[in-house]
C-alpha cells in the first residue's frame, strides 16, 4: 500500500465543531449549535492569549521615531490625507470640526501618514491643521484603530542607529513612573508597554531624532472565526489542542456529565502544545573553579 503523499490535512471551523459535539456525546444539527460553538472558539482563542500560546503571530514592527515624541501605538495607525507634503514629521495636527488631536509619526506617501493614538474621531472630510507648519489638508476619514487593538504584548525590543541594533530595556508603569524627567532627550533606552484597549509604548528617554528605528516583537491575537467555512489560524500542531478545547467550551453548555474528562483531556493536549511552542537554543555550562 501506499501513502497518500499529501500534507494538507487543514480542518475548518465546522470540521472542529463536529468533533467537539462527537465528543460530548452529542450531534452538530442547528444554525444555533454552529453560532454558540463559533461564539466558544473565540473565547478560546482568548484564553490562549492569556496563557501565551500565540507564538506563531508574533509580527515584528519597524517604528521610525519622530523627534520629540515619546509615545507610539504598538502597531500602525495610518490616516489618508488630501496631501501630506506641507505637513511635518512631529508635529501635531489638530481637526478643524471635531478639535481631535494627534502628532505626526512618518509620512510613507504623499498622502498617508501615521500618526499617535488620536484623542477622539476625526470628521470625514474635515480640515486638519499642522501645530508646528501651519500647514492644512483634508482627511478622509478616522483612521482604523484595528491594528494596533489586535496587540496582545511587545516581547522584546532595539533601537537601530546607523545599522547598529542597541537592546533596549522593558519597565514597569512604577519605574516609569517614577522617572524625574521624561522630557530628557537622548538615544532611547527604556520603554514601557500601557495594555490599554489601544495599546501604547512610552520609550525614554525621549527620541532626540527622527532617524532611529525601534524595532520589536509584538505578539497579537488569532483571527475571529466568523463563519464555518473558515480555516483556522494555527499550526497543524496544535490542531488536538483546539479540538480538545471547543469540545471541552461545548460541554459547559450541552454535556455537563463530561465536563471533567474533557477539561482534563483540553489541559493534557494544552501542556503538551505550550511545552512544545518554545524557542530551541544550545546551552553550555561551564563549571567554576574556585581558587582555594
Amino acid at each position: 500500500m501506499a501513502v497518500s503523499g499529501s500534507k494538507d490535512f487543514e480542518p475548518n471551523v465546522a470540521d472542529y465543531i463536529e468533533e467537539a459535539f462527537e465528543r460530548c456525546g452529542l450531534e452538530f444539527r442547528t444554525g444555533y449549535d454552529s453560532a454558540t460553538a463559533r461564539r466558544s472558539l473565540n473565547l478560546l482563542f482568548s484564553d490562549w492569549a492569556n496563557r501565551g500560546l500565540n507564538r506563531w503571530t508574533i509580527k515584528q514592527v519597524s517604528q521610525t521615531v519622530a523627534s520629540g515624541i515619546s509615545e507610539y501605538p504598538v502597531g500602525t495607525i495610518t490616516a489618508t490625507v488630501g496631501d501630506s507634503g506641507s505637513l511635518s514629521v512631529g508635529e501635531t495636527i489638530t481637526g478643524g470640526t471635531s478639535a481631535v488631536t494627534a502628532s505626526i509619526i512618518t509620512k510613507p506617501t504623499s498622502t498617508t501618514i501615521t500618526v499617535t493614538v488620536p484623542s477622539g474621531t476625526f470628521t470625514s472630510g474635515e480640515t486638519i491643521t499642522g501645530g508646528t507648519s501651519g500647514a492644512s489638508t483634508t482627511i478622509s476619514a478616522s483612521p482604523s484603530l484595528e491594528d494596533t487593538q489586535a496587540t496582545i504584548d511587545i516581547l522584546t525590543g532595539v533601537i537601530r542607529r546607523s545599522d547598529s541594533d542597541i537592546s533596549i530595556a522593558r519597565i514597569t508603569r512604577d519605574t516609569y513612573l517614577n522617572i524625574p524627567t521624561k522630557t530628557t532627550t537622548g538615544r532611547p533606552i527604556q520603554f514601557y508597554v500601557d495594555r490599554q484597549i489601544t495599546p501604547v509604548v512610552k520609550i525614554w528617554p525621549v527620541p532626540e531624532n527622527s532617524t532611529d528605528i525601534f524595532i520589536y516583537d509584538r505578539l497579537v491575537r488569532i483571527d475571529d472565526v466568523d463563519a464555518a467555512v473558515n480555516t483556522t489560524e494555527i499550526p497543524f500542531r496544535f490542531y488536538p489542542c483546539l479540538a480538545a478545547g471547543l469540545a471541552y467550551y461545548i460541554s459547559l453548555k450541552k454535556a455537563p456529565e463530561r465536563i471533567q474528562i474533557l477539561k482534563g483531556l483540553y489541559e493534557e493536549e494544552f501542556t503538551r502544545a505550550a511545552e512544545e511552542d518554545h524557542d530551541i537554543a544550545s546551552i553550555n555550562l561551564v563549571p567554576y573553579y574556585a581558587s582555594l
